[in-house]
């Protein structure tokens, strides 16, 4: 009998052969302190957010972005899984490393976006995954971004990092 591929093989053949990280899972909150939610997809407008969101509106802090391929790795340093949907970001990439450096431009579907800093967790993190897990997520936890243009943001679309 064969052995299967884990996952992050499989992203990683899928990522070798130019077909990039896909958008897996979309998140939203209508206010600060109350659950995420799933969508399949999500309105984004240029400078202001994805529509449903609690921080559309917000000049800089439109959407945040995080990799489940780094999201792996910090469970294991956890020693738990953590739920990309708890982690309270708006966009989970089934793979990739995501360029920190303010100022880069990325693209995700059709929508482009410009990294304004790194997603530093919260307190509300350990309330939800357990305790500690903002340790496992240091540098770990995702970036936040202003939309740069209006789009629609789909579960399965491409990124381009």
């Amino acid at each position: 009998m064969r052995d299967e591929p884990s996952e992050a093989a499989t992203r990683e053949a899928k990522a070798a052969a130019g077909e990039g990280p896909v958008v897996v899972s979309i998140h939203v909150a209508k206010a600060r302190r109350l659950p995420m939610r799933a969508v399949a997809a999500v309105r984004a407008e240029a400078g202001r957010g994805l529509v449903g969101d609690r921080y559309h509106g917000s000049r800089v802090r439109n959407l945040t972005v995080q990799s489940l391929e780094v999201l792996e790795q910090a469970a294991r340093l956890h020693d738990r899984a953590i739920d990309p949907g708890k982690t309270r970001r708006n966009i989970t990439l089934s793979a990739g490393r995501l360029e920190r450096k303010p100022g880069h431009r990325f693209r995700i579907g059709e929508v482009e976006l410009e990294v304004v800093r790194d997603a530093a967790p919260c307190k509300l993190l350990d309330d939800a995954l357990g305790r500690d897990v903002r340790l496992a997520l240091a540098r770990r936890a995702g970036i936040v971004c202003r939309i740069l243009n209006d789009g629609e943001l789909r579960v399965g679309d491409r990124a381009e990092l």
